[in-house]
């Protein structure tokens, strides 16, 4: 990686409107829906005498498997961070630095979480990033990555679980198993008109125009349809844009791909070590992953605020018979670690901001520099270095017998050649400082310029 900070100069940060009020009144219904949620579960659990039974699981969880767990959960949240790390990386000059896009991760799972369908991450990290002084349209490109890849890990993970695991469903629920079929489509779905936005801009221009005028002729209002018209010919070729300048980036789009799907990973595995917290080591991973899998496609179908009701009905159908007794314990475990306790952990990090300008690509670029160096110097071995230190001394003499040649062929005392001979050097004397390292010689003959007194005058 080249160095490029004397390059581009760090942009500056630019001002951005306060967030949309929007997100914030939906993120405070959301956090009210989902505190009644878990109120009406409670009461459930003591309506139906399950209160006991929750505490006798509770009381035989295994807690380093449950530090395990949570771990895996922290790992999730660390390479949504390091995703938008490498988009960031991409920009020489963004000041975008590791700070912000803890931010950037934190704004995306506290709205996202607490509104339908996960709809207020998207504005909210965008935002985030605007603050922390990248310009709209290339935060917008950004975060337009970073959904895209996401709901291609999405996919990728659900087609290879859906293809090794679906026998197994298929033979311990039936029909039910269609459920986790149909989500997938879904998704399928989504991202294929992705692609078809960013690809075909046009053809989805023409597409959209012809449905909103077919809206108009059965009555919509035309201040709508025309905000609507607007709307289609601004974005849809902005993120067509956006999207051929990130895939222009083929190498760290694949690294996105990878961690994207490493990420994932560690959230499908949050079950499995709650699983070997209750003591079930029994229970086969892959297929605790495939179920896990199953779940998040259906809670993220469902329009309300963290998935509510998906999430409860999915664990239960797929995830609940691995728990057996425990299944309400470890319900409640999993919801705590993957949604409740990242929702109140992001909400103080929502105003964290870098100390400095510094682009992370610049950062890193000094870092494996300085690290260069000292591998090089650290790792000379000692016969290496006494072969320098040798051919050294040997190049010093040389350059003594060099410069008394000059210094006879001129007739100027102490060896001090024409303007025209600068190259030839002056014999050692005493005073004179030679370095000897491992890059070369550096001969600085300071006081040979100097007359000594007993030195005859030219």
């Amino acid at each position: 990686m080249s160095d490029s900070s004397n390059k581009l100069a760090s942009k500056p940060r630019v001002a951005a409107e306060a967030s949309g009020g929007d997100d914030h009144k939906g993120a405070r219904r959301g956090a009210i829906f989902i505190g009644i949620v878990l109120i009406a579960y409670v009461v459930y659990l003591v309506v139906t005498g399950q209160v006991a039974q929750f505490l006798d699981a509770m009381g035989s969880v295994q807690t380093g498997w449950l530090v395990v767990a949570c771990i895996s959960m922290l790992l999730y949240l660390i390479f949504g961070i390091a995703a938008y790390a490498i988009a960031v990386w991409l920009d020489p000059a963004s000041p975008v630095g590791i700070r912000d896009l803890i931010s950037v991760e934190a704004s995306g799972i506290f709205f996202g979480n607490l509104t339908p369908m996960m709809m207020g991450s998207t504005p909210a990290q965008i935002y985030r990033l605007t603050k922390a002084g990248q310009n709209v349209g290339e935060a917008g490109a950004i975060q337009f990555t970073r959904f895209i890849v996401y709901q291609f890990g999405l996919v990728a993970w659900g087609a290879i679980l859906l293809i090794a695991r679906m026998p197994f469903f298929t033979e311990q629920y039936g029909n039910i198993t269609l459920i986790s079929v149909f989500s997938f489509g879904g998704h399928i779905c989504i991202l294929l008109a992705i692609f078809a936005i960013a690809l075909l801009p046009r053809t989805v221009m023409r597409v959209a125009h012809w449905l909103i005028s077919l809206l108009a002729r059965v009555g919509v209002a035309k201040d709508k349809t025309a905000g609507w018209h607007e709307f289609v010919d601004s974005e849809v070729m902005s993120f067509s844009d956006k999207f051929k300048l990130a895939a222009g980036h083929l190498s760290s789009m694949a690294l996105t791909v990878v961690i994207t799907m490493l990420q994932l990973a560690f959230f499908y595995l949050v079950p499995y070590f709650l699983m070997l917290s209750f003591g079930h080591h029994d229970v086969d991973f892959f297929s605790v992953m495939a179920a896990s899998a199953f779940v998040q496609l259906l809670s993220s179908a469902v329009p309300l605020p963290g998935g509510t009701g998906g999430a409860e009905g999915g664990f239960a159908l797929f995830l609940g018979h691995f728990y057996g007794s425990a299944a309400t314990a470890g319900y409640l475990l999993w919801r705590l670690i993957t949604f409740i306790a990242p929702t109140i952990l992001a909400a103080p990090l929502l105003g964290l901001k870098s100390s400095h300008n510094a682009s992370i690509h610049d950062r890193w670029d000094r870092a494996i520099a300085r690290f260069g160096r000292d591998k090089h110097v650290k790792s000379a071995p000692s016969a290496v270095a006494a072969a320098a230190s040798a051919a050294e001394t040997a190049a010093i003499e040389q350059v003594e017998a060099a410069a008394v040649k000059g210094a006879d062929a001129s007739g100027r005392p102490g060896g001090a050649a024409p303007a025209a001979r600068q190259p030839k050097r002056a014999p050692r004397k005493r005073g004179t400082q030679v370095r000897r390292a491992v890059d070369g010689i550096t001969v600085s003959p300071s006081r040979l310029a100097k007359q000594r007194p007993h030195d005859p005058q030219p």
